[in-house]
């Protein structure tokens, strides 16, 4: 018997099957095509959905034994306007989209931002909520929203369109900004305030919940059984905890993808002041996880390598950027999207500091990775200062497959990161949840110690030159934050 597991990835879809002892046995990849003109950065569900059933279909030609279960992760964000008979309406939003910093300030005012952490366990409203393009929809798009029946997330679309059942569950939407942590529920206050009715939004249930059966339709267009059924899973970033055995408190989570992100489990929601982290309801019944969320992570190099090194390939980089003596010169704050955990700045920019005429792109190369590396610094002593700590980090993304980045997070931040020989740990940890709701592992601490192993471990070795780096960091940010102020000001 197999799983499939379907991670609904920001940049590429990924679609993995694992065999009943958690043996990946196939893999596929779709890359996610987006329509973008200035802030607004909008997707098309069919064709997203499309990828997906492609997928599995390859997949269903390869495997040899039946599946059990599809498991769902991925992002949380992304929204889709639905009409009464279920059909998309308009094309999707991604969480990227930044459309709506005007409705943030509106809803800013109704509901202000310290009150709002208590409920929503989110410590900024961002253009990243959905509730914010919700409202963007609702005053400059008032058709569409008048024939809207249901207001949904993106993993909700894809189980709806696998089961013909439409549910969400609360580790997704504990990143709606409508979400009430403490009761489990939505944040009925805000929703009437938007003019958002309960029934324009779907049940929820716990994460990692058996659904259902795929329907007809999707067996006969796959050629699976009948009897697979689907489970909604949860966020992508806890899939890969459980798939790195980060399923206690105590141990810390990083994954350089898309965005950067830590991930720490606890037994109780800590809604801090000082610092102010993102706690966000976890992957179980009642847990939850601190989870500072960086968006300027691996995006950043994804931003330098598309424009400014086109023709140098990822492991190009990394062999060049070896060779570089470290620290470099440069200082690059990665901010390229704004800052949110721990600073919380959307008047931030990118800045690449320092640059003489000796310079080269590899110098700039190295100054990205450094950069990303001071941002998860930056986090890391934040969750220290919570009373967090941990004797190592466990990196997975993309990310970990860099050997120098992964050293120059060890030295920048004083931690060990240890890389399981499983990296895309999201697609473990979701062939896990299927595992254990379908009875293989009697729970996930015995699925874990039969699956869960470790390529490599990198201890800080460099680690005092950084401390000073880091300094410049601080100080550099710092000094530039009136200036963000001066071009927010400004419109730029």
């Amino acid at each position: 018997m197999s799983f499939i597991t379907v991670d609904l990835g920001t940049t590429n879809i990924k679609v993995t099957a694992f065999t009943d002892d958690l043996q990946e046995a196939a893999s596929t990849s779709v890359k996610v095509i987006y329509t973008t003109q200035g802030k607004l950065i909008e997707f098309d569900p069919e064709t997203y959905f499309a990828g997906i059933l492609g997928s599995i279909v390859q997949l269903v030609l390869q495997l040899r034994e039946p599946v059990r279960q599809i498991v769902l992760t991925g992002q949380a964000e992304s929204l889709v306007l639905l009409d009464n008979k279920a059909r998309v309406l308009r094309a999707g939003i991604s969480w990227l989209d930044t459309r709506s910093d005007q409705e943030c300030d509106r809803i800013r005012q109704a509901f202000p931002e310290d009150a709002a952490f208590l409920v929503t366990g989110q410590p900024a409203n961002t253009p990243t909520w959905p509730i914010t393009k919700i409202l963007w929809l609702k005053e400059h798009e008032p058709d569409i929203f008048g024939q809207v029946d249901k207001f949904v997330l993106l993993k909700d679309y894809i189980q709806y369109r696998l089961t013909g059942i439409l549910l969400g569950e609360y580790s997704i939407y504990n990143f709606s900004y409508y979400f009430d942590i403490r009761k489990k529920d939505y944040w009925q206050d805000l929703l009437d305030w938007c003019g958002i009715r309960r029934s324009q939004l779907p049940e929820l249930v716990e994460p990692c919940t058996t659904v259902g059966k795929i329907s007809a339709d999707i067996a006969r267009e796959t050629g699976l059984p009948l009897t697979v059924k689907v489970n909604i899973g949860t966020l992508d970033h806890f899939a890969g905890m459980i798939g790195t055995g980060n399923i206690r408190p105590g141990i810390i989570s990083e994954s350089t993808g898309t965005v950067l992100s830590l991930a720490t489990l606890l037994d109780r929601p800590i809604l801090s002041e000082d610092p102010r982290i993102a706690c966000h309801y976890g992957p179980f019944k009642d847990s939850y996880v601190l989870l500072p969320v960086c968006e300027s992570g691996g995006i950043s190099l994804e931003w330098f390598q598309n424009n400014l090194a086109e023709m140098l390939t990822y492991q190009e980089l990394d062999k060049r950027v070896a060779e570089k003596q470290r620290p470099g010169e440069l200082v690059f704050l990665p901010y390229l999207t704004g800052t949110n955990s721990p600073d919380f700045n959307a008047d931030a920019k990118g800045v690449l500091y320092g640059l003489k005429l000796v310079h080269d792109r590899i110098d700039c190369a190295l100054a990205v990775m450094e950069g990303v590396a001071y941002l998860l610094h930056r986090n890391l002593a934040s969750l220290e200062r919570m009373g967090v700590q941990a004797e190592r980090v466990i990196t997975t993304g993309g990310g970990s497959k860099s050997d120098i980045w992964c050293q120059i997070k060890a030295d920048q931040t004083g931690y060990a990161f240890a890389v399981p020989r499983q990296t895309e740990a999201a697609s473990l940890g979701c062939a896990l949840i299927g595992a254990v709701a379908s009875g293989v592992y009697d729970g996930y601490q015995q699925g874990i110690d039969a699956s869960v192993a470790w390529n490599k471990t990198f201890t800080p070795a460099n680690a005092e030159p950084y401390q000073a780096l880091n300094h410049l960091y601080d100080t550099l940010y710092q000094q530039l934050g009136p200036v963000f102020a001066l071009d927010a000001a400004r419109g730029k």
